[in-house]
């Protein structure tokens, strides 16, 4: 089934612009570009466009604070009439190394609050592509890890991570969510080594 919305998760306001938690405004931004995006407006408790370029989608940025995500993907849901598997979701991750790029067509919440809500609310069945943003050191506060910008050199590679995301949104709404898992599933060179799996595609 198509992809026809994306939703970047984050939380509105100037004062969480630029965190780690924001990953997925940031790239949903990127495509709006790409795909020439229109004006932003408000609906679904998020603010949403439509692409201008080749098929339409929309696009989606919940303004309901990441730990109540569920309740804007379910108006939405409900608004335009889709089924969770027509909506990519586009997510942080803290278990990935900074710059990873996993996509997968289904799967539980993990870790994240935003995730988790969404589930709760839409169930499982839908498409999500998670973005590394690295692991806090020990005895680190999560929340407050999650919610401070990228330190130091890692912004250089997190705009790398959210160029190559936003392609692989591209590629999963132009031609599926399968063939952008093949071409973008990867962790950077320098983070590989570990498990085999975060080396190769397919998921």
């Amino acid at each position: 089934m198509a992809i026809e919305a994306i939703v970047g998760l984050g939380n509105p306001g100037e004062e969480y612009a630029l965190t780690r938690h924001n990953a997925g405004y940031e790239v949903v931004d990127r495509v709006h570009r790409k795909l020439r995006g229109g004006e932003w407006r408000r609906a679904y408790r998020s603010v949403v466009t439509r692409t201008r370029r080749g098929r339409p989608v929309l696009l989606a940025k919940p303004q309901t604070y990441m730990n109540r995500s569920g309740e804007a993907v379910e108006a939405l849901l409900s608004g335009e009439g889709l089924r969770p598997s027509q909506v990519l979701v586009v997510v942080d991750d803290v278990d990935l190394p900074l710059g990873a790029v996993r996509l997968r067509p289904s799967g539980g919440p993990g870790t994240h609050n935003g995730l988790r809500d969404i589930v709760d609310a839409v169930g499982t069945g839908f498409p999500r592509l998670r973005l590394g943003v690295g692991g806090a050191a020990p005895g680190t506060d999560l929340a407050e890890y999650v919610l401070s910008p990228f330190a130091g050199g890692e912004r250089e590679r997190a705009e790398t991570m959210f160029d190559t995301a936003a392609e692989a949104v591209v590629t999963a709404v132009f031609e599926g969510v399968t063939a952008a898992m093949n071409r973008f599933n990867r962790v950077p060179e320098e983070n590989r080594g570990g498990d085999p799996e975060e080396t190769r595609g397919g998921g």
